[in-house]
């Protein structure tokens, strides 16, 4: 076969001496390629273009002054013979370029090679992202197998699928799109739940061994990205192990949709109702001629392959060599291809260190035209970006059933293209699923068929009124009732596709039974953080919430201070202290107009006393009556309320709560009850109850006789449960007990079901459906018929008049009798001007001032009678 490739060569050197002339320019291009793989017919599809091409290039092109020369070599699917080919090529044959290797796990060590000889390494078919950013001088003239996972991942969204197995090839091929097709999976909310890395050689015995632990999981969306030999080996296994039938969803990467036409039968039956993405490519007059000449050539020197349409890859080889060409006539144009003989000394291998090779990569990346595969543009040494064509596998054909673009996402056709983007499943055409059904997978199925889901109940003897779980003695069934299993049936008749399921009881309370699995919990679950950290929880049905309740007490009437009770002692004080600056008013004010004599305290006090009732007259008159309306209006409502709050006590049984506060059971260290079994222990800690303070109990009857015990003969002070339990408790124990503290606020009782459950999303949305509708609120109502009574009306501490009732009136009568005071003041230092003028003399000592003051004070009435003063009452000046 090496002759054969030699002889190819040396009358394609021939050929393009003879028909160009003495004067052309020829620029030595080898080509790698897995011509003799059974794996894959890329190599042959690549090679059977590449000279098509050149033949098409130059009849076209007579007048080109360069030509290429193509040295043909084989890598026998080898790593290390593409790199020995590599090392020939730019060594022996000076080569200007090398189109190739054809994989990417050979590219990743040959491009290393062209970097250091300054020779372009073009692969139109090694397609793996990692590839780019390792050296200038390679370039992709096919498109990187990043550019489909956001089409990949829209079509996850448009059918609305949370999970997602990835099986791919453990290659530099395989692993070189993880990254890019797991985050773009994230990015539509769907979890990548398993991903499965096949070696190239795997054995059917592996093969088989990763598809059956596949079907143990419930996920049933599986994208696979393989090269077409190990990929056909794949689907063979998943059609014999019954994986290709109704519900399951299989999406191939453009690797393996390019190949199908290329299958065998076996291949194409075990691949029916797949989903497959490829570029693009737009029909033209020049493609249809092209492909029925090349389909008819090829098949002609490759026996016993099939080939319907042309091979992507075929394709973009065709266009590469033509931009190669064009690039090598553009060089040859500035100069010609002269070839320097130095030896880069450094590293393992001496490589010639070509002097075209730059200038022919900077022409490459410059040439833009449009080929058979379409638009032909470089960008950061990568084709373009172009749509990609969305198939579905039915017979031995790919019908078309959407196409996706970067900037409008799926639509039917690229004429039909909706702004914004839409992942909307309603653009894409019928599709035939596996199984032969057009009814998209719901992607997700129970592990083994038939099994039911399996929901867990709790078994208690208590505290069972929203959910009671009985088992037959003779039958051994589940028999399970409340208001829980109603909304829960209803949930699931919600659901848009039928679930089977039943109940499976455990008991509740035993701690050490055996550990089931179970596929759901109903019952009265309360979501906690600590809880969502082990199971995903759906959307809450009932209110949330925890609370307290304790015994209620009645107010004694017949105690000696209830008199004291209906004002707060803040009021009382304040009256009290009120009333005594007003008497002061009226005293101050009071003594200006009726006293006039020096009179003794006691006749002060009768003054005070007898004024309101003969005010007098003047404005000292009208200043005391203002003092006194003001106080006789606070004192008249004082009054009234004090009368009204009174009788009320005394006629009315008041309630009052045991205990009112937290910190109260903390500080006495008192007892507290709540559920057996419940998460509201750990949250009575965190409140800061010491564990040694909480009793738990299996059921309503011994909290109520823990209550009515107390703390002090070994019951509790309170209990503490959720709402729901808490109404429930209080209907039964009407009158008894009332809620008091703070309620404190949680999630609510949901579903709860195994980390990662698909089902949760889709019961969530039931559960918003039955919500709205009123579904859910009907059930309610119809156990809320049933709760006569929720406890007293009164549920706090019964209430006194307080100050903030008053503080406004007081407010209004203290500034008016200060005002009152300041203006009878400011009267009385105006007749008394001669006395403040002695006082103000600045020549009068400090001890003649004070036998000034006490002499004025010492007089009966200085205010309304100023008398005549004795010569032994003269103020002595200095």
């Amino acid at each position: 076969m090496d002759f054969l490739l030699l002889l190819l060569s040396a009358l394609l050197h021939l050929h393009t001496s003879l028909s160009s002339g003495t004067s052309t320019v020829n620029f030595q291009v080898g080509v790698i390629l897995d011509l003799n793989s059974s794996n894959s017919p890329v190599g042959r599809i690549g090679l059977s273009c590449l000279l098509r091409a050149h033949s098409d290039f130059y009849s076209l092109h007579k007048d080109y002054k360069t030509r290429l020369v193509l040295h043909v070599r084989d890598s026998n699917d080898s790593v290390i013979d593409a790199a020995a080919a590599a090392l020939d090529l730019l060594n022996n044959v000076k080569v200007d370029s090398i189109i190739g290797p054809q994989k990417s796990e050979q590219v990743n060590f040959v491009m290393d090679l062209g970097d250091r000889a300054h020779v372009p390494i073009i692969s139109f078919s090694a397609t793996s992202p990692s590839l780019i950013p390792r050296t200038p001088y390679f370039i992709q003239t096919a498109e990187s197998d990043a550019n489909q996972v956001q089409a990949i991942a829209s079509i996850v969204k448009a059918f609305q699928w949370s999970q997602v197995v990835i099986i791919y090839e453990d290659t530099e091929f395989g692993n070189g799109i993880m990254p890019y097709l797991s985050n773009a999976l994230q990015d539509v909310n769907a979890r990548v739940s398993y991903r499965s890395s096949i070696p190239q050689t795997a054995t059917n015995d592996f093969i088989s061994k990763e598809l059956y632990k596949m079907m143990t999981m419930q996920t049933r969306v599986f994208v696979v990205h393989m090269s077409q030999s190990l990929g056909t080996r794949l689907f063979k296994k998943s059609k014999e192990l019954g994986m290709m039938s109704n519900g399951y969803a299989w999406i191939v990467t453009s690797g393996l949709t390019d190949l199908f036409y290329s299958n065998d039968f076996d291949s194409v039956v075990a691949m029916q109702g797949v989903l497959g993405v490829k570029p693009l490519i737009p029909k033209s007059r020049e493609l249809e001629k092209f492909a029925s000449k090349w389909i008819q050539e090829f098949l002609q020197k490759n026996q016993g392959m099939n080939m319907a349409e042309t091979s992507i890859f075929g394709l973009w080889a065709y266009d590469t060599l033509w931009a190669l060409a064009m690039a090598a006539e553009r060089v040859g144009k500035s100069a010609p291809n002269v070839h320097e003989n130095n030896v880069d000394s450094e590293g393992l291998f001496a490589l010639r260190i070509s002097e075209t090779g730059p200038e022919l990569l900077i022409a490459l990346l410059k040439t833009k035209f449009t080929g058979l595969a379409g638009k032909f543009n470089l960008v950061n040494g990568q084709l373009e970006h172009t749509p990609y064509q969305i198939v579905n596998m039915v017979g031995t054909i790919e019908r078309e059933v959407g196409i996706w673009t970067p900037s409008g996402g799926i639509s039917k056709c690229l004429s039909n293209i909706i702004s914004p983007y839409s992942t909307s499943k309603e653009n894409f055409g019928t599709i035939i699923w596996p199984g032969d059904t057009t009814i998209a997978p719901r992607g997700w199925e129970i592990p083994v068929s038939g099994k039911k889901l399996r929901i867990g109940v709790p078994q208690k003897p208590g505290f069972n009124e929203f959910l009671k779980v009985n088992i037959d003695p003779r039958t051994n069934a589940v028999q399970v009732s409340g208001y829980f299993k109603e909304m829960f049936d209803s949930v699931m008749e919600a659901l848009p596709y039928a679930m089977p399921y039943e109940y499976s009881a455990y008991p509740f309370f035993d701690l050490n039974g055996s550990k089931e699995q179970y596929d759901a919990g109903l019952g009265d679950i309360t979501i906690t953080a600590t809880r969502s950290i082990y199971a995903d929880f759906t959307l809450p049905y009932a209110e949330g919430g925890v609370t307290s309740i304790v015994p209620i007490m009645y107010e004694n009437v017949n105690d000696v201070w209830t008199f004291m009770q209906p004002l707060t002692k803040e009021l009382w004080l304040t009256t009290a202290t009120f009333y005594i600056f007003t008497a002061l008013a009226i005293w101050i004010l009071g003594t200006k107009i009726i006293t006039t004599t020096r009179d003794e305290p006691g006749q002060h006090v009768g003054m005070i006393c007898y004024f309101p009732f003969f005010p007098g007259q003047g404005i000292d008159g009208s200043l005391l009556c203002l003092v006194l309306v003001s106080w006789a209006f606070v004192a008249s409502l004082l009054n009234s309320t004090y009368t009204a709050s009174l009788s009320s006590r005394l006629t009315v049984q008041r309630l009052q709560p045991s205990i009112t506060d937290v910190k109260q059971l903390i500080k006495n260290g008192d007892y507290v009850g709540t559920q057996e079994g419940s998460f509201i222990v750990s949250f009575l800690i965190n409140l800061g109850f010491n564990s040694s303070k909480i009793r738990t109990y299996k059921s309503t009857e011994d909290c109520d006789e823990a209550l009515t015990l107390g703390s002090k003969k070994g019951g509790i002070s309170a209990y503490y449960d959720v709402l729901p339990h808490i109404k429930l408790f209080l209907s039964q124990y009407c009158g008894k007990y009332m809620i008091v503290g703070p309620t404190y606020r949680t999630a609510g009782f949901a579903l709860a079901f195994p980390k990662g459950s698909p089902v949760v999303a889709d019961i969530s949305r039931a559960i918003i459906q039955l919500t709205e509708n009123g579904t859910i609120l009907e059930i309610e109502q119809r156990l809320s018929s049933n709760l006569a009574c929720l406890g007293p009306e009164s549920n706090s501490t019964p209430t006194s008049v307080t100050l903030r009732s008053f503080l406004v009136l007081f407010s209004i009568t203290g500034c008016v009798t200060l005002i009152c005071l300041l203006v009878s003041l400011l009267i009385y230092l105006h007749k008394q001007r001669a006395f403040l003028e002695r006082m103000s003399d600045f020549n009068v000592n400090v001890r003649s001032r004070f036998y000034v003051l006490w002499s004025y004070l010492k007089q009966r009435n200085p205010w309304a009678h100023p008398k005549t003063t004795n010569t032994r009452d003269q103020i002595p000046v200095s």
